[in-house]
């Protein structure tokens, strides 16, 4: 028949046969349903991915915390470890003896006010270097990144050294400059700290800088641009604008800095010759030292530490939970 649409098979000519089970689109087009979805994988296969790290944290960290726990807990002394006497359990008696010493509480006091003052410290001069880096033009910036970075990767016994002869009541340069003459910085209690600060900030501050410069270059540019254009000054920029968007930075180098400073140990050491004269500036990792290995009390030392150690969980969970209660993500 002339002039049927009908072609053969009963399909109509200029279309496309329609197949069931596929929707029609608004355009007319169809959409097919076995599309390839994404594999989102089991649940354990994070845990597969870090299991050869948490081994190792495991070996380096859960094992010596253990065994300092442990040691806490037993009368340990020169006897027990040459063998002479039994390891007897003590209980809660190191901790009894430690917490009625008086010499404890004072190095604690002594201990959390000197990290403050270092903590605070390295958190201005961090944060103000890293803004300078944002103004200067890029050959004095390179050089400011190299020379602190030098001063971050110097060891801490020869940053020490280092610090005591520029501060060196015969030889020192920094007593000649200021017409100090033969004034000792370690002699006084509050000038030692004093000096053991600057160094701590000294080798401290890199850090903090590189940190929080990478943070900043982080902000849009037009941001700062229109605070600059509504007449803001720099401190008002980086209290209303940056420290707000730098937030989560700071919250890491803040507790990595309490971390640091609350458990210094070199530098009190060298610099005071073991926590200066009468013990006058003994800090807790020192005063532990002199109890574990000068006195031989190693379950008093051990006692300490882990008073460190919770005092520092319960710092970093503190200031954690505050900021999950003023509504900041890390």
């Amino acid at each position: 028949m002339t002039g049927s649409p009908i072609g053969s098979g009963g399909a109509v000519r200029g279309r496309v046969p329609r197949r069931r089970g596929l929707p029609r689109s608004r355009g007319g087009s169809r959409k097919s349903n076995t599309a390839p979805r994404p594999y989102r994988g089991s649940s354990s296969t994070p845990w597969i991915y870090l299991a050869p790290a948490l081994v190792v944290l495991g070996g380096l960290l859960v094992y010596p915390v253990y065994q300092l726990g442990l040691i806490s807990f037993l009368e340990y002394t020169q006897a027990q470890v040459s063998g002479g006497e039994p390891t007897t359990f003590q209980g809660f008696g190191n901790y009894a003896e430690l917490f009625g010493d008086r010499e404890f509480w004072r190095v604690l006091l002594a201990t959390v006010v000197f990290a403050a003052a270092c903590v605070v410290s390295t958190l201005a001069v961090g944060c103000a270097l890293a803004v300078l880096l944002t103004r200067v033009r890029a050959v004095p910036r390179l050089a400011l990144m190299l020379a602190g970075l030098g001063a971050w990767a110097t060891p801490a016994v020869t940053g020490s050294t280092v610090w005591l002869l520029l501060f060196d009541p015969d030889f020192g340069p920094v007593n000649r400059m200021l017409g100090l003459g033969d004034h000792s910085w370690t002699y006084g209690r509050y000038s030692a700290f004093l000096l053991v600060l600057l160094e701590v900030v000294w080798c401290s501050f890199p850090f903090v800088m590189v940190t929080v410069y990478a943070g900043i270059r982080a902000v849009p540019s037009e941001v700062l641009e229109a605070a600059a254009l509504d007449g803001a000054s720099q401190w008002r920029i980086w209290r209303s604008v940056l420290a707000p968007m730098l937030r989560p930075i700071l919250v890491v180098v803040t507790i990595q800095s309490v971390i640091w400073d609350f458990k210094v140990f070199t530098q009190i050491y060298v610099m005071t010759n073991g926590g200066g004269i009468a013990g006058q500036n003994l800090v807790l990792n020192v005063y532990a030292y002199q109890k574990a290995f000068a006195s031989s009390q190693y379950s008093l030392g051990s006692a300490i530490g882990v008073v460190m150690l919770l005092i520092l969980l319960a710092v970093t969970l503190v200031y954690l939970r505050l900021l999950r209660r003023q509504g900041e993500e890390l």
